[in-house]
C-alpha cells in the first residue's frame, strides 16, 4: 500500500504500516520477552503506536503480555512460521542503483514470482528507490523468468548473509537510507506471501468504551471501501484512531464532529471548522446499539479540496 505524507493535512507523519507490524513480531522472535519501550526504539515509532500494535497482536492470540515483556502464545508461533523471512542489510552496488540495500529471503515462494517488477513497484510505493527479485534454482540465484545467473561476486555476498535452497526468493529493496531500503523489501515479500495473515475482524461486539484497536478492524474496512480517503472513528467514552492511506495516524483521536455526530445521534455532512480537516467536508455517522449511539466513524472528503482550489482559481482567473 502507498503511504502519503499526512503533514499537507496538518497532522502528524503516519506512524505505522503492515511492516512495522511484521517488524514487532520479528523483533518478539528475535529478543526474550522484550519490552515496550524497547521494542518502540526497535520499529522506530512511538510508544503510543507501539502499543496499539501490541494490542491487535494481543487481542488475536499471538502475543501474551507480562510484567517481564511480550513473548509469542502457541498460536503466535504458528502465525510467526508463516511470515518468518530473513533480513539483511547488505552491500551489491552491482545489483541495485541506491546508497543503501537491504535483502530478505522470502522461503519457498519462487513459484509465485512472474517477472520481478511487481516487488520493484511494491517497494518504490513504500519510498525504496527500487528492489530487485532473485530466485533459487537447481542451486543456482537467476533473475526471474530468465536462466540468467546474478554476478557470481553478487551471489556470493547475497549467501554470506543466507542459507539459500531451491525455490527460495531474494528480494533486495535499495534506497537513500537504511530504513526505507528495509521497509521496501519487507514490504514486497509481505505482498509475495498473501499479506500479514493477522485477523482484522472484530471478535466481540463493539461498546461505548470500545478503545481505538477494537474499532481498527471496521474503520479500515470502511477505509478500503472509500478508495482510500481519510477514516476517524471513536466510541463514545473512548479516543479513537485517525486512518490516511492504509495507516494508522493517530490512535488517540477525537474531533468535534464526531462528538457531535455521538451526541446527536445522526449523520453528519459539513466543513470542518477545526482539527487537521479544517476547511475539508467530512462525513459521519453514528454506530448504535441497543437504540443508543455507542460511536461514530466518519469519511474525509479530500477530493473536495481539489474541487474548491479549482472554483477559487477559476474565479480568479474571471476577475
Amino acid at each position: 500500500m502507498a503511504y502519503r505524507n499526512a503533514s499537507r493535512l496538518g497532522g502528524p507523519i503516519p506512524k505505522f504500516g503492515d511492516y512495522h507490524v511484521w517488524k514487532a513480531l520479528y523483533c518478539i522472535a528475535e529478543n526474550d520477552m522484550l519490552g515496550r519501550k524497547s521494542l518502540a526504539a526497535l520499529l522506530k515509532i512511538g510508544e503510543g503506536s507501539t502499543r496499539t500494535i501490541l494490542n491487535m497482536l494481543q487481542e488475536d492470540g499471538i502475543i501474551a503480555i507480562n510484567k517481564n515483556g511480550v513473548s509469542f502464545t502457541r498460536e503466535g508461533m504458528d502465525t510467526w512460521r508463516s511470515l518468518k523471512m530473513e533480513i539483511h542489510q547488505i552491500n551489491v552496488p552491482e545489483l541495485t542503483i541506491g546508497k543503501n540495500d537491504c535483502a530478505v529471503k522470502v522461503p519457498g515462494m519462487a513459484g509465485s514470482i512472474k517477472y520481478g517488477c511487481e516487488e520493484r513497484d511494491v517497494a518504490i510505493k513504500q519510498g525504496a528507490t527500487g528492489a530487485t527479485t532473485l530466485i533459487c534454482s537447481n542451486k543456482v540465484l537467476l533473475f526471474p523468468g530468465s536462466h540468467y545467473p546474478v554476478d557470481q561476486k553478487v551471489e556470493n555476498s547475497i549467501r554470506d548473509c543466507f542459507d539459500i535452497k531451491d525455490g527460495d526468493v531474494i528480494i533486495v529493496g535499495t534506497a537513500g537510507d537504511k530504513e526505507k531500503a528495509e521497509i521496501g523489501a519487507v514490504t514486497a515479500g509481505l505482498e509475495l506471501m498473501g499479506g500479514l495473515h493477522i485477523r482484522r475482524e472484530l471478535d466481540d461486539v463493539l461498546t461505548q468504551r470500545s478503545t481505538g484497536s477494537e474499532l481498527l478492524s471496521l474503520a479500515f474496512a470502511i477505509h478500503d471501501l472509500v478508495g482510500g480517503l481519510p477514516v476517524c472513528a471513536k466510541s463514545r467514552d473512548n479516543l479513537g484512531i485517525r486512518i490516511e492511506e492504509g495507516r494508522v495516524i493517530d490512535n488517540a483521536y477525537t474531533g468535534a464532529v464526531l462528538e457531535e455526530v455521538i451526541n446527536a445521534g445522526t449523520t453528519i455532512r459539513k466543513i470542518a471548522i477545526s482539527g487537521p480537516y479544517r476547511g475539508i467536508r467530512v462525513i459521519v455517522t453514528p454506530i448504535e446499539l441497543d437504540s443508543r449511539v455507542i460511536a461514530a466513524i466518519g469519511v474525509v472528503d479530500i477530493r473536495s479540496m481539489a474541487g474548491i482550489n479549482n472554483l477559487i482559481r477559476q474565479r480568479s482567473d474571471e476577475e
